[in-house]
């Protein structure tokens, strides 16, 4: 079965096949196959719906700005996004280089969570937000009906700050350190700062993922 295959069986005829699986073509796929194009542009526009989608779930429920806000971030984090491409079994029709399949990339939380953005990008393109609808439902709505799911998906910048305000009102600043590699791969490496102190370091391929692996370090050494 294929990404087409799979979404027929969820009543979706896709009109741009080569789009669709563009979703899941990784930037190590596409530099070993030249005339091919990974999913980053996709993922950028999969954001953009997902934050969309999941602020229109969130909205009618009785909470604050602040609680919506951190709600919204667990359900949309990077550990989330990578459980909801594993639950869906997505994550086997990535198309990986040699090298990144070999050092286990398929099960890599950061590259199941972009072709999971990628994914929802190129569907909304294709089809509109009720075949995003048709998705999302299936794998968050039941985490917003059920809050024990919440603490297994909060994301480790909420985690941190709320670890360190419980003695203080102290904010926590994440700061450049470094951005290297080309333009269609970048790393980042970001501080967690607090005080002038660096509590954590971490890398990512976009600086909010840089802040979460940064804030996951910290958290990691101060909980122990």
């Amino acid at each position: 079965m294929d990404i087409t295959e799979w979404l027929k069986n969820r009543g979706i005829t896709v009109n741009d096949e080569k789009m669709i699986h563009q979703a899941f073509m990784h930037s190590s796929y596409a530099h070993e196959h030249k005339g091919r194009h990974d999913n980053e542009r996709l993922e950028f526009m999969g954001d953009a719906v997902l934050q969309l989608w999941s602020s229109n779930a969130i909205f009618p429920l009785n909470l604050n700005e602040g609680q919506m806000t951190r709600l919204r971030s667990q359900l949309v984090c990077e550990g989330a996004l990578a459980e909801y491409g594993r639950e869906l079994h997505l994550n086997d029709f990535l198309l990986l280089g040699a090298g990144e399949e070999k050092t286990g990339g398929r099960n890599k939380d950061a590259i199941i969570a972009d072709m999971f953005e990628a994914f929802l990008g190129a569907l909304f393109l294709d089809q509109g937000m009720t075949a995003v609808d048709n998705i999302l439902n299936e794998v968050i709505i039941p985490r917003i009906a059920n809050p024990d799911e919440f603490g297994q998906m909060k994301d480790y910048k909420t985690k941190l700050q709320e670890y360190v305000q419980a003695d203080s009102r102290r904010t926590i600043r994440y700061v450049l350190v470094s951005e290297t590699g080309p333009a269609n791969a970048p790393v980042f490496v970001m501080n967690a700062v607090i005080d002038g102190l660096i509590l954590g370091t971490g890398e990512g391929t976009t600086k909010k993922k840089a802040e979460q692996n940064a804030a996951k370090n910290a958290f990691e050494k101060m909980a122990k």
